[in-house]
């Protein structure tokens, strides 16, 4: 079967995708409004730590069939050639438990007889240019998830060159080198991250010097960024040509998942009624019992991560852990006590509440608020072990209050149910629609006796039919055709629970799927040669470049890895930027040294582009 890859596929239905380390994580995400979910595979996921069984999975997908939602399964690792055979006949269970795609970075998966399960380019895939998204679209994917990196406008260079629709991070940690461009932590352990197993070197402490041996900078993270947080840009990424706004964070806790998820369903949805075409990718009215806030989740301070094109503060050099909300500063320390100047908007500080702060040799220290009182907080050591110190800004990384909050039923998402009744000779037909189209009908037996009391029968009925809590349903609308009669309430609630239950059957079934694999279009590739830099681990993805004009390809980093002084992380970020240390501002003796007792690197800096490339020394 051949795709017809010529035709436009852009959408208006914008869609909110977020992360699941589990089975309940994704249902969480799906209940506090997410449209899709990602969840990673038992194997080849680029997050070895977060693997799912295939029960889970299909689940999950019986789950978010219920609202029109869909799962995406990440399987976005390189593969070698003995794991080919694995990985296919788990790209078939997948499609096969009601999976709707898949994500990858390794193009031996086109070469693959597989069924038409739609792939995603993995951002990991190094989707920065127009060039590359059409070549990715040509060969058959049906979506490209972009670099990080981008700014709208490369953004909209893309979106306009390319028919299919476009992914991009609105929320998140941060790697600092461009994804699929990394190999530090392979260099350093062997550790790769394009294998799902990155140690992140970069959120450790380095030093920065120049050959000679002078020192610029001394156990400072300088790799570690800011997390992503791109909640004020939705729309314009909207208008730039982003159809799908995905939360990082498959590692990430539930709190984390329902927090931040209802934080962008809330904020996409403002922004979906402000605009007339768009709608949501999804279904069912979702209610949230508590007011979102991200930095009450894992949050290192956040960047719109050049998104505007300024460059701005992305990193977060002092420590590479969360921080939380910002609550105010330090004004009053005593044996057993502490005051706290406030920051307007907080809310109130509890007994149990958890904080953290940079002491005066900005070392990372924290804090627990044993016993609130009034303005004085008694934490749970001698405010003299604490580190503690007059002019101190203290971050909440644990609000107790909020935390209690998320451990219960935080959401419910449900869906319109319109009710049609008529009265037949022999009892009642009920037809049953919900608002995403599915629709049951179901002859009720019932005896048909006259109500003595016209107007009580009627609200009895309607009454007893709106009783839904506790299913995924709300009566919408209701339409009685027939005479009033007599049905005793314990009648009405069987016919309830009988539609429900049919509506979930048809809800949860698994629609017949195509198996007929999918023969992908051969377009030429637009270079000859290809670099480690490619990542061609295997046969198959050798085999994809030479069908489509490569005549020179080197292996990967993780199968060969080359000799010399290579480059082994190419970043956006600059250190020198971060530091002050531009030219212009200060001199140093190029190129400069990145070290500590992990290993030793190179520092190019690219002042044209504003950006660094690393080189194993």
């Amino acid at each position: 079967m051949m795709r017809d890859e010529s035709v436009s596929i852009k959408t208006s239905r914008m869609e909110l995708l977020s992360p699941a380390k589990n089975l309940a994580c994704g249902m969480e995400a799906i209940n506090h409004g997410a449209d899709a979910v990602y969840i990673g595979a038992s194997r080849f996921g680029a997050r070895a730590a977060a693997g799912n069984s295939l029960a889970d999975i299909e689940a999950l997908c019986r789950h978010a069939r219920l609202y029109g939602a869909s799962v995406h399964v990440t399987m976005n690792t390189l593969l070698f050639d003995s794991e080919l055979e694995e990985a296919r006949d788990q790209v078939v269970a997948l499609w096969n438990a009601g999976v709707d795609a898949l994500i990858i970075q390794d193009m031996a998966f086109l070469e693959m007889d597989l069924p038409p399960i739609p792939l995603h380019a993995s951002t990991q895939t190094d989707n920065c240019t127009p060039e590359r998204a059409q070549f990715l679209a040509g060969s058959g994917f049906e979506r490209v998830i972009l670099a990080r990196e981008l700014s709208l406008d490369q953004i909209r260079a893309i979106s306009d060159a390319t028919p299919i629709p476009l992914e991009a991070f609105v929320h998140g940690a941060l790697c600092v080198s461009y994804s699929g461009r990394c190999w530090m932590s392979a260099a350093l352990g062997g550790r790769s991250a394009n294998r799902g197993t990155c140690g992140q070197p970069c959120r450790l402490a380095w030093n920065l010097k120049e050959e000679s041996g002078k020192v610029l900078s001394q156990d400072r993270h300088l790799l570690s960024l800011k997390d992503m947080n791109r909640s004020a840009h939705l729309g314009a990424m909207m208008d730039a040509g982003i159809s799908s706004f995905k939360i990082e964070g498959r590692l990430k806790s539930m709190d984390y998942v329902k927090n931040v998820t209802a934080f962008y369903r809330q904020a996409l949805d403002r922004e979906l009624d402000r605009r007339a075409g768009a709608t949501r990718a999804s279904f069912g009215a979702v209610t949230h019992h508590f007011t979102p806030h991200l930095e009450k989740s894992f949050f290192r301070g956040g960047t719109d991560y050049y998104l505007s094109g300024k460059r701005g503060r992305v990193a977060s050099i002092d420590t590479p852990k969360a921080m939380g909300e910002r609550m105010g500063t330090v004004v009053h320390l005593e044996k057993d006590h502490f005051t706290l100047k406030v920051e307007k908007g907080r809310t109130p500080i509890v007994n149990g509440d958890g904080f953290c702060f940079l002491d005066e040799q900005k070392t990372l220290k924290g804090v627990k608020a044993n016993r609130v009182e009034g303005g004085l907080i008694r934490p749970n050591v001698p405010v003299f072990k604490t580190g503690l110190f007059k002019g101190a800004v203290l971050y909440r990384n644990h609000d107790h209050a909020f935390a209690k909050q998320l451990e219960k039923e935080s959401s419910e998402r449900r869906l319109a149910l319109d009710l049609n009744i008529k009265e037949v000779h022999d009892g009642l037909w009920i037809a049953a629609t919900d608002e995403t189209g599915r629709s049951i009908t179901h002859w009720f037996g019932v005896d048909p006796m006259p109500a003595r009391d016209k107007e009580k029968a009627r609200k009895t009925l309607e009454t007893q039919l709106a009783k839904l809590g506790g299913t995924p349903f709300y009566l919408n609308n209701l339409t009685l055709k027939m005479s009033p009669l007599f049905v005793p309430v314990s009648e009405i609630n069987r016919l309830r629970r009988e539609v429900v239950e049919l509506l979930l059957e048809v809800a949860e079934a698994l629609p017949e799927r195509e198996t007929t694999p999918v023969e992908r279009p051969v377009i030429p590739f637009y270079e000859t040669r290809v670099s480690y830099k490619a990542n061609v681990a295997n046969a198959l993805a050798e085999r994809f470049y030479t069908r489509r004009g490569v005549t020179t390809i080197d292996p990967a980093f993780e199968t060969k890895e080359p000799e010399g002084d290579i480059t082994v992380m190419e970043t956006r970020h600059c250190i020198r930027e971060t530091l002050g240390l531009c030219p212009g501002k200060t001199n140093q003796a190029e190129p400069l040294i990145l070290e500590n007792e992990k290993g030793r690197f190179t520092v190019h800096f690219l002042c044209g582009a504003c950006g660094m490339r690393i080189e194993r020394q």
